[in-house]
């Protein structure tokens, strides 16, 4: 799978404080997870993936980073592992599945049709399976589209979890806003809310968004 501009940016936004210990939920090849090792000195980095080739990408990915020692993969669905788990985690990450029209499974490959179709991870069993494994004095992030923004925050109260930061995205400055960066806890608080532009123009990058994410590209 690419790397997307959605998990590199969640990374680099969040805010882990001093975390021991992170679950990155539904990692992908392992971007999001390496970034939080990178970015915080959580001593427990655990990611959580459904799909085989993925996981198996993730293994390798983190035995050849600089935080091999730090950081664990368990190939599970996110409802059995938080049957099976009893610790909880400071802080939980996930830049979850949010396609939800109709789709043509010879668009894409398979594994991608998985990784960004909602039915394979329906927002309330993310949100009520975070709840159960985060602390209480914990928080939790996610990167969703703008237009489910309202429906993922409605479903997160029920699980008494509460938006401490709300970043929205658009691609320029003109254009509509595409995604909600959320950082929730079990503590309410008036949210800090603003709103990041990626680009000027085409691969022309604003100086707020090289500032975020210039720490994890090799050009920018």
């Amino acid at each position: 799978m690419k790397v997307g501009t959605d998990g590199v940016l969640l990374g680099a936004w969040v805010n882990p404080k001093e975390s021991f210990s992170i679950l990155d939920i539904g990692t992908g090849t392992g971007v999001i997870a390496l970034q939080m090792a990178q970015r915080s000195t959580a001593e427990l980095i655990d990611a959580l993936e459904i799909d085989s080739t993925a996981f198996e990408q993730a293994v390798e990915n983190f035995e050849a980073s600089d935080w091999g020692d730090r950081l664990y993969c368990y190939h599970a669905s996110l409802q059995k592992f938080a049957e099976e788990i009893e610790e909880k985690y400071d802080f939980i990450i996930s830049n979850p599945p949010f396609y939800t029209t109709t789709f043509k499974e010879d668009s894409i490959s398979n594994q991608r049709v998985l990784a960004r179709h909602a039915q394979s991870l329906p927002f309330e069993i993310l949100i009520k399976s975070t709840s159960k494994l985060l602390a209480e004095q914990g928080a939790c992030a996610f990167v969703i589209p703008f237009e489910s923004e309202t429906e993922f925050l409605n479903i997160a109260a029920e699980s008494n979890l509460f938006p401490n930061r709300i970043t929205r995205v658009k691609g320029t400055k003109n254009s509509e806003i595409k995604r909600s960066l959320l950082q929730l806890s079990f503590q309410k608080s008036t949210p800090e809310i603003n709103t990041l532009v990626i680009e000027i123009e085409r691969h022309i990058y604003t100086q707020d968004y090289i500032d975020l994410v210039q720490g994890f590209y090799l050009k920018m």
